[in-house]
């Protein structure tokens, strides 16, 4: 089956947060209505841009994957909706001030192998696609600090978390992308 898209926007080869930066570059200049194709090679395209089109009320129509390019297709909402954010957030020195507190959980939003390459010591790993599932690792009792690379994902995280009865979730911004502390990777 050929499903018609009234753009086409070329995300191959770009790591997150490439493709969603792409795709609300170009959404903004369409029509409500349209549906654009996103085509990207990032495994985790898929839920970082569902999670995305959900937060600034765009509709999410699906994904197939051909030749290992995914295509995304996600319709044009009417203008008037604004995109949502999070409104807890913290800074990078602040993240690093509340890791002495013992309760305190800091939840990365990263695919697993942006993980396993740098990461705060601290930190639990669950990417964003797989939140939904394993929402019952996370203590609610906890100050939920979450980090991505940019900030985009864990404000989608804290939002999904929010939604679920978390009370207490920060959105760490900038995050990892220019975060001076202790990191562990796999090479050390």
């Amino acid at each position: 089956m050929d499903i018609k898209a009234d753009h086409l926007l070329d995300a191959k080869g770009l790591a997150c947060p490439m493709p969603i930066v792409k795709t609300k570059k170009m959404i903004k200049d369409l029509n409500s209505g349209d549906v654009v194709e996103v085509q990207a090679t990032d495994k985790g395209s898929k839920a970082d841009l569902q999670a995305w089109a959900k937060s600034a009320g765009h509709q999410y129509l699906g994904t197939i994957e051909e030749d290992g390019t995914l295509k995304h297709y996600i319709r044009k909402a009417s203008d008037e909706s604004e995109e949502k954010l999070h409104p807890d957030t913290v800074n990078n020195e602040e993240l690093s001030q509340n890791l002495q507190n013992d309760n305190v959980l800091l939840l990365d939003v990263r695919e697993s192998a942006e993980f396993a390459f740098e990461h705060i010591p601290e930190a639990v790993s669950i990417p964003l696609g797989e939140l939904d599932d394993r929402i019952n690792e996370i203590d609610k009792m906890k100050d939920v600090y979450v980090v991505c690379r940019t900030g985009s994902r864990s404000d989608m995280a804290c939002q999904k978390l929010t939604e679920k009865g978390f009370d207490r979730v920060y959105n760490v911004v900038p995050g990892m992308s220019e975060w001076s502390g202790e990191t562990k990777s796999l090479r050390s």
